[in-house]
């Protein structure tokens, strides 16, 4: 197993600083996956992608809100920043395309090469079957390279010097983000809070060659002039 340590990986891994693993411990074994299945709620849709969504978790408000004992996250010696929660097509419109085929099991070595960047082999498999199989072409290991390549390209601003900031806003995170990353805007991504109002993810709105682009009225999130809190990881 190898562990990744900010300080000492900074020159030989550059994409783990940016996106903020602070330290990581690959599992020597993947847990049991589950299928993840269409349902009522979430049922098959098949429809054209128009763009992309990427979106990135704030890992410390997800283990302060945890319930489900979430280790290898939140738990133990492993410490992470902004996390991948995943690659979205989105459709033309409103409506996104979803589970647009039936999906096996990921194989272990996918999972274990990916999950320091998405800290969680279930979500994996959910973020595959949902929205990876709406990608013609892609395969589970090129979906995640994918992903992966846009998401360790990021760098992100001193979020715990933010996070101090008197009368923080979503439209104060989104700027910071985008002073962080060349030819991305703040209108080229959406912030999401809890309801109590502390920072959730960050949506990055991408064209269909992935390139940044300007965020559709519909895509959601707070307003940029909404207050906003940062909890810091108290390790």
């Amino acid at each position: 197993m190898k562990t990744m340590l900010i300080g000492l990986a900074m020159l030989a891994v550059p994409q783990l600083a940016g996106a903020q693993t602070l330290q990581c411990t690959a599992p020597g074994a993947i847990p049991r996956l589950r299928p993840d299945l269409p349902s009522a709620s979430q049922p098959t849709r098949v429809l054209p992608i128009g763009s992309y969504t990427l979106a990135i978790t704030w890992s410390p408000q997800h283990c302060r809100d945890a319930r489900d004992g979430d280790g290898f996250q939140c738990g133990g010696k492993n410490r992470f920043g902004f996390t991948l929660h995943g690659l979205w097509p989105d459709g033309v419109e409103k409506d996104w395309p979803q589970y647009c085929k039936p999906t096996a099991i990921l194989p272990q070595a996918v999972v274990r090469r990916h999950i320091c960047a998405t800290p969680s082999a279930q979500l994996m498999q959910h973020e595959w079957a949902k929205h990876g199989t709406c990608m013609t072409g892609y395969s589970p290991a090129r979906y995640f390279q994918q992903s992966n390549r846009l998401y360790y390209t990021l760098r992100f601003p001193d979020m715990a010097a933010l996070s101090r900031r008197e009368g923080l806003t979503a439209g104060d995170v989104a700027g910071a983000v985008a002073g962080a990353n060349h030819g991305l805007t703040a209108d080229m991504m959406r912030v999401t809070a809890t309801r109590e109002g502390w920072l959730d993810e960050i949506w990055i709105c991408l064209n269909k060659a992935f390139r940044y682009t300007r965020c559709p009225a519909h895509q959601g999130g707070l307003q940029p002039g909404a207050p906003i809190r940062i909890w810091r990881d108290a390790r």
